[in-house]
């Protein structure tokens, strides 16, 4: 068997697409699978994709990977599956997933991890966002053979045009990678958010419960991320996010946490950051929406909040109690191991090609 992957990002730079993707490869290769990969941005483009300017640059990448978009349909009978993450065009309606499924007859397998259906407008590429073309999703489900969805919320969505969904959460290797139990007992306690530009806007959320606890204690609040965060907070030290270095980096907190409004479009987020934080023995404290309520059981694990003083009251208990942190972050490893990790959710990803 030979399975295309028809990605968005270059390889190795885009969370969803590392964990979603390329942390199986590995796994397809034990089972004799062959397969290529096929981005759609090359690394020029990627870099300055999400930054003001640059319009004819990016233009000029966005023609590129249309050419190669075009380039690989007579490539197609190579392969015996499709494998498309999230989109195979970022603008305009879905003609490439239409030529494998109508034309080429290959079996495509969809995965997606957003609700990507809806509308999300940036203030970085609004134009682009109105070109996005939303309702192709529900297009590309009806024509898929299987689809893979990253969350319940997602998979309600997938299963009203195509009862071959499949819930496959966002997972990590507990291994390889995600092996290493926090140290509690540290001298300096540290809370910690990981993510990127699009999702920092968010810490806005519990910047005055931060404010509040640094009146009371000591404590550093870490932010790793490719963008500094725009938050008043006296404790604040920002990271550059880097692979190299995530997980030493993410090994600095005591505590992870995820603030997450309330809407149609954060109900389709995977809870990844909560699982990255309890993989390595961290308790989650996370706004108790969509999948955090999954992925984190409150009092267990960490704490789902739904108001400031849940918030606080969450945080300020763990930053006085080294013990709990100790238990919650034990428990928080053997939950992630058994239920969000690649060993434990492999035979639901082969089930994909099957």
């Amino acid at each position: 068997m030979k399975v295309l992957f028809v990605v968005p990002y270059p390889t190795g730079k885009a969370a969803s697409q590392r964990y979603r993707v390329e942390q199986w490869l590995p796994i397809l290769q034990k089972q004799s699978i062959g397969y290529k990969i096929s981005p759609f941005w090359d690394n020029a483009t990627w870099a300055i994709l999400y930054t003001p300017g640059h319009t004819v640059h990016k233009i000029i990448g966005l023609l590129k990977g249309f050419l190669k978009r075009v380039w690989l349909l007579p490539q197609l009978g190579k392969y015996d599956s499709v494998f498309i993450h999230r989109e195979a065009m970022p603008l305009g309606p879905p003609w490439f997933e239409w030529m494998v499924s109508k034309v080429f007859r290959k079996k495509l397998i969809y995965d997606f991890d957003d609700a990507i259906w809806l509308e999300n407008t940036t203030t970085h590429n609004e134009l682009a966002t109105k070109l996005k073309w939303p309702e192709k999703v529900a297009a590309i489900c009806k024509w898929s053979y299987k689809i893979s969805c990253g969350n319940h919320y997602i998979l309600d969505f997938a299963k009203t045009y195509n009862d071959q969904s499949l819930y496959l959460p966002t997972v990590v290797d507990t291994q390889k990678r995600y092996h290493t139990l926090k140290k509690q007992d540290t001298e300096k306690l540290v809370i910690g958010w990981i993510g990127s530009h699009s999702t920092l806007p968010y810490l806005k959320l519990i910047e005055p419960v931060l404010q509040e606890l640094e009146q009371k204690y000591s404590f550093d609040f870490l932010v790793i991320a490719d963008r500094a965060p725009d938050i008043h907070v006296k404790s604040l030290e920002y990271k550059v996010w880097s692979e190299a270095t995530e997980i030493t980096d993410l090994l600095e907190m005591n505590i992870g946490v995820m603030p997450l409004p309330d809407t149609e479009w954060t109900r389709g987020k995977c809870a990844f950051k909560a699982i990255q934080y309890m993989a390595l023995g961290i308790p989650a404290v996370v706004s108790a929406v969509g999948a955090n309520q999954v992925a984190v059981r409150s009092g267990v694990t960490g704490y789902t909040c739904k108001s400031d003083q849940d918030w606080y009251n969450s945080l300020e208990e763990l930053l006085n109690n080294t013990a709990l942190r100790i238990k919650m972050g034990r428990a928080a490893q053997k939950f992630i191991e058994t239920n969000f990790s690649v060993a434990a959710q492999q035979e639901v990803f082969l089930r994909l090609f099957r």
